[in-house]
């Protein structure tokens, strides 16, 4: 098992990739006491059965340059291939401001072959490249070191499985026509704005089922704070405060350290110094905002009616429709897709792109009272009214 520790070796390794069709990207990382991920291996792979063709990059050792594989990663004639790439590109984006172009995900790419919701990493290397994974590193401390050959293995399998599973999906979406589905589903993976966090936006993170204005705008304030403090420090949000707390703190508005002290919720050392005075201004901040100037809620059950018989209709002409696409129901439409639907609104996703020939003309012509639905033998299948 090669491992790099060089930006020489590291240089030369990507100049090989850089002549392949292909490289596959993993990483290892830690969250659990930051707030941005700490980067603590990365893996690649390109094709090939030689050892140096896998190897695994150590980004903590002292003068280790990643500008290497920045380099390759803006190299377009390379598909970079990752699995539920999400974090491993935020990782990217924000230590080396680039995201990889051309991407692949095989996650994205097996829901659209059919092999269901999120299908997970093991799964694909069982059915797709019959292998299996040793699972006695999954929980480990990626930034200790020295590292065991048991995590070496476990690490280096997360990228040579997915050769074979890219080469395989790829071919599979080639033939039936579906290239361009992953492609679209991949633009908001290849958007920068999506790894960057406002603090102004941070509120919209958190699940409330209280709606009223000034209540949201005090969350809004306090959102915004956390998001500040924790960005500012490097530490998790929990650590300032969880969301269960800020949400009592916008109901309760405390006006003072003596009235913080009466948290059920507030960590102890959140009732005092910079967080308290910090929790005290938002309140007052929160408190202040003008009427007109109140958080809008994308809430559609407050905007619009659903019709709840319409919305299980819709339900069944999914599953009916993913099940004949063989793609998985949730990367159709979500329920609140299909809530929204119900309830007139159509500025949703599921009623663009390849979700609409799939699914979305049906949903409208449903709604409208064109078409229904009936039993064919084991089927559920559309017909005209």
């Amino acid at each position: 098992m090669m491992t790099i520790t060089t930006t020489e070796a590291l240089a030369n390794f990507c100049a090989r990739a850089a002549t392949a069709p292909y490289v596959t990207v993993d990483t290892e990382f830690l969250r659990e006491r930051t707030y941005y991920s700490k980067l603590c291996l990365i893996q690649l792979a390109i094709p090939g059965n030689d050892e140096e063709d896998a190897v695994l990059v150590d980004p903590l050792v002292e003068g280790l340059s990643l500008d290497p594989i920045y380099d390759l990663f803006r190299d377009e004639s390379v598909v970079k291939v990752f699995h539920a790439a999400r974090q491993d590109l935020e990782i990217f984006c924000i230590e080396g401001g680039v995201i990889p172009a051309p991407l692949f995900d095989t996650q994205v790419a097996a829901m659209v072959c059919g092999f269901g919701e999120q299908v997970g990493y093991e799964t694909l290397v069982r059915k797709i490249a019959k292998g299996n994974i040793d699972k006695s590193s999954r929980f480990t401390d990626w930034s200790r070191r020295p590292l065991t050959d048991a995590q070496k293995s476990y690490a280096l399998a997360d990228v040579t499985h997915l050769r074979d599973i890219y080469e395989h999906l790829s071919a599979e979406l080639a033939r039936s026509g579906r290239t361009e589905w992953v492609e679209e589903e991949l633009s908001v993976l290849t958007d920068p704005e999506t790894y960057r966090i406002a603090p102004r936006d941070a509120w919209r993170r958190v699940k409330t089922r209280t709606q009223s204005g000034r209540f949201m705008a005090i969350l809004r304030e306090l959102a915004a704070f956390r998001e500040e403090y924790a960005q500012a420090r490097n530490v998790p949000r929990s650590r300032v405060y969880k969301d269960d707390a800020l949400i009592e703190l916008a109901s309760t508005k405390p006006s003072s350290e003596k009235d913080l002290a009466r948290s059920r919720l507030l960590l102890r050392e959140a009732r005092k110094g910079e967080i308290a005075d910090g929790i005290l201004a938002a309140v007052q901040a929160g408190l202040e905002v003008d009427p007109k100037d109140f958080p809008e809620t994308d809430n559609v059950r407050d905007k619009l009616q659903v019709n709840p018989a319409l919305a299980d209709l819709l339900r069944v002409l999914l599953k009916a429709k993913a099940e004949t696409a063989g793609v998985a129901q949730k990367l159709i439409a979500t329920s609140a897709d299909l809530d929204t639907i119900a309830a007139g609104g159509r500025e949703v996703q599921a009623l663009s792109g390849w979700r609409k020939k799939v699914f979305g003309r049906d949903a409208i012509r449903m709604c409208e009272g064109r078409v229904g639905l009936k039993a064919q033998g084991n089927d559920v299948v559309v017909f005209e009214l």
